[in-house]
């Protein structure tokens, strides 16, 4: 019984020992202990500066920019594929004609401006804070590596992934000396510290990180200057007339939300020929083989005036601006007679393709001049369809078999009475609106319509007057853009380019040469090698080195009795990575082992 008592009081005064040390190891712990304040809920309360803290970390980490560029990318998408405002508004127009389900949601989403709308404009702004809260903390981390020194060598090179070394008869110093010489002619950083060569290389692998991230800063300062600062307009030239570089000259004009239209730049030109050529047959049949607007230009109101061609993809650059090749179509001559043979009007009218062969339809509007058979003044209109290639007469309906000018038929619908181009509402000049207009009629009393060869006329009943196909125009249509940004985001793409590849492509590693005296008064060298990142040549690169170390510090010729070292520094010492260390005479052909 006394036993037992004696072996429980043991256990309990071991029990208090071992709780008093381990209250005594938790004040002497180095582990930092996490205080979690009672809520009342088991959750850490953070407070409202934690929270913006936390936001921020997430917002600048590397994760999240990554994310928020692929949002932007995947965003951009829609902006592709769906007809912008901003673009081309009659296209936007007729989809939203032919989609009247899919258009109301579109809208709400902004689809339709895509690159200006607010959940896009979120992206990008976001972006761009992601970007600089990354650059500007690993830049001063950056300065502050290229202004330091590359760190010591370890105490034991052995334990590094690569490692050599041998003995020479050559002086410490002077083994030092020749291994700094080596590594800065191989363009490494290095100082001597203590008994030890220490080398770095490979910074511009931060450098290129560095230059990606700014090069996406600078593109998208670019492409937001580019839309504050742009401007964009549409204008359609028939052969012989001209173009002058103001808002009125426009069809159609866009600009960003700071342009100022006093900066547009002053020039001209005008529309000499259109040249146009097809492939006649094959599976290529009515593909452009030239497609091509030759024209007389001149800079500034009193410029000389030189000639150029512009192209598909090879725009006209003056000052600035460029002005490109957007569109082709023909413009038949028609001329219009009243009762007493008077001509009202004489003109080319430009018509809208409908497919690729260029079949073209329009109208053709009469607002002044005319009168009819009582004297009165109306309006005549006529819905036009033309087709630069017919098929011929019982061949089918009337569409172009090919896109030149080989067998042009216009074929016209006449109406008279008010156009609505006095109600002051804006008309599209490609469409006849007849909801004031009646009808000419034929002799069956149907609609008053004819197909017309060039030469030939249509004349109008009771006297009205007369329209004659004279011959056909061709017209180009040209986009005249000027965006300044596109210059820096070219470069920023580049910039981000090269940036990408030399932090892909450029490793960062440390070398270290330590050279000491020996116990028998040989000199020892060590050299091993660290990479910051995973690189399968730096044994291989660490053998090079060695090998070129050893034309200043040869080997030494071996001893025969010599000791078996137990220190782990000597010349037979196993690297504890498990690896023999390579000599230098196999350093050549094999490099260092790992």
């Amino acid at each position: 019984m006394s036993k037992a008592n004696s072996t429980s009081t043991r256990q309990r005064e071991e029990e208090e020992q071992g709780s008093a040390h381990g209250a005594a190891g938790e004040q002497l712990s180095t582990t930092p202990r996490e205080e979690r304040p009672d809520t009342g809920a088991g959750v850490p309360a953070m407070s409202v500066i934690g929270w913006v803290r936390w936001f921020w970390r997430q917002l600048t980490s590397m994760r999240v920019a990554l994310i928020l560029l692929f949002l932007l990318s995947l965003g951009a998408i829609p902006g592709s594929l769906i007809p912008q405002t901003s673009v081309d508004d009659m296209k936007v127009q007729a989809f939203k004609e032919q989609h009247t389900t899919l258009t109301p949601i579109y809208e709400a989403l902004q689809l339709f401006d895509v690159y200006s709308s607010v959940w896009f404009s979120a992206i990008y702004i976001l972006l761009f804070v992601s970007l600089i809260g990354c650059i500007v903390p690993r830049t001063g981390q950056f300065v502050g590596q290229l202004r330091s020194r590359p760190p010591g060598a370890p105490k034991r090179l052995t334990r590094l992934p690569a490692y050599t070394t041998w003995r020479t008869e050559a002086e410490p110093e002077e083994v030092r000396a020749a291994a700094l010489a080596m590594l800065r002619g191989r363009r490494f950083r290095g100082h001597e510290v203590g008994d030890a060569v220490a080398a770095e290389k490979g910074y511009l692998r931060e450098a290129g990180n560095l230059v990606f991230h700014i090069a996406l800063i600078v593109m998208l300062i670019a492409f937001a200057s580019g839309q504050l600062f742009k401007s964009e307009g549409g204008k359609l030239v028939v052969e012989g007339d001209g173009f002058s570089n103001t808002l009125t000259q426009y069809d159609d004009f866009k600009s960003g939300s700071l342009y100022d239209s006093d900066s547009l730049a002053p020039f001209s030109f005008v529309l000499d020929d259109f040249v146009g050529t097809y492939e006649k047959s094959g599976p290529q049949r009515g593909t452009p083989r030239t497609f091509e607007a030759r024209v007389t230009y001149a800079e500034g109101a009193d410029g000389a005036e030189r000639k150029g061609v512009i192209k598909v993809n090879e725009p006209l650059v003056v000052d600035g601006t460029k002005v490109y090749l957007i569109a082709h179509g023909y413009a038949p001559v028609v001329t219009v007679r009243d009762g007493k043979g008077k001509v009202v009007s004489k003109s080319a009218v430009p018509l809208l393709p409908i497919d690729n062969n260029i079949t073209s339809s329009g109208a053709i509007k009469v607002m002044d001049g005319y009168k009819d058979k009582n004297g009165k003044k109306t309006q005549l209109g006529f819905k036009a369809f033309f087709v630069p290639t017919f098929a011929g007469h019982g061949k089918g309906q009337m569409f172009s078999q090919f896109p030149a000018l080989d067998f042009p038929v216009l074929a016209l619908s006449a109406y008279q009475g008010s156009l609505g181009v006095d109600s002051g509402l804006a008309q599209n000049v490609y469409q006849l609106d007849t909801s004031k207009m009646k009808e000419f009629k034929d002799k069956d009393g149907e609609l008053l319509k004819k197909m017309l060869m060039p030469g030939e006329k249509l004349d109008l009943p009771d006297g009205a007057g007369s329209i004659t196909y004279e011959g056909t125009e061709e017209w180009a249509s040209f986009q005249i853009s000027q965006q300044p940004g596109n210059g820096w985001a070219l470069g920023g793409a580049i910039a981000a380019i090269a940036g990408l590849a030399g932090s892909l492509f450029i490793q960062r590693r440390r070398v270290w040469v330590r050279a000491v005296r020996g116990a028998d008064g040989v000199t020892v060298v060590e050299m091993a090698g660290l990479g910051r990142s995973e690189s399968a040549k730096l044994p291989e690169e660490l053998g090079d080195l060695s090998a070129a170390l050893v034309t200043t510090a040869p080997v030494a010729p071996e001893k025969p009795a010599a000791s078996t070292s137990t220190d782990g520094d000597g010349p037979d010492a196993t690297n504890e990575a498990g690896s023999r260390p390579v000599q230098p005479a196999e350093a050549p052909a094999e490099g260092a082992e790992k």
